[in-house]
């Protein structure tokens, strides 16, 4: 995610940096204006905020630990999942929003999805994490293992080429 010569479309490391010290600062106002504005896409003009919605992602948070959510940010942003990704052979559906304002879709989406043997790109204009919740039922049946896979370990099931193997890697 971090701008550098292998990834020039990604995001300036100032703006990690820039994460780090307001989670350094007042990790709880942290995760309150995040979840309030544009992670769940809130701080769109057009959108309805839900404060269960904000208090639940900023539970989530809270429950975590400082120093990992600190030192996460740099995991988050600075891990180049390139040569993972190459490696995965099930068929992955990739489900990216255009209009992610905290995961940039051009170098994130298509290049997953481009990076990996059997992946399928899913975009949308708002597929934000509150739509992804409200389309649970809709998506359940995309993002199931087939019962075929039933008892395979994870190490089965990223080097099987059968079609009824499936993984969801969800970016936005």
């Amino acid at each position: 995610m971090v701008k550098t010569a292998a990834n020039p479309g990604g995001l300036p490391k100032e703006v990690f940096d820039g994460f780090q010290t307001q989670l350094a600062a007042n990790r709880s106002q942290f995760y309150l204006d995040v979840a309030s504005g544009p992670f769940y896409g809130f701080n769109r003009p057009d959108a309805k905020s839900s404060e269960a919605t904000i208090a639940s992602w900023w539970r989530q948070g809270m429950m975590g630990g400082a120093k990992a959510h600190y030192d996460g940010i740099v995991a988050f942003s600075q891990t180049d999942f390139t040569e993972d990704l190459k490696k995965i052979t099930v068929p992955v559906l990739v489900m990216h929003s255009e209009d992610d304002q905290v995961v940039p879709y051009a170098d994130a989406g298509p290049l997953s999805a481009k990076l990996l043997k059997n992946g399928t790109l899913k975009t949308t204009r708002a597929f934000l994490m509150a739509c992804r919740r409200r389309m649970q039922k809709q998506l359940m049946p995309i993002c199931l293992l087939s019962s075929a896979t039933k008892g395979s370990s994870r190490k089965d099931m990223s080097n099987s080429s059968s079609p009824s193997s499936f993984c969801a890697l969800s970016i936005r």
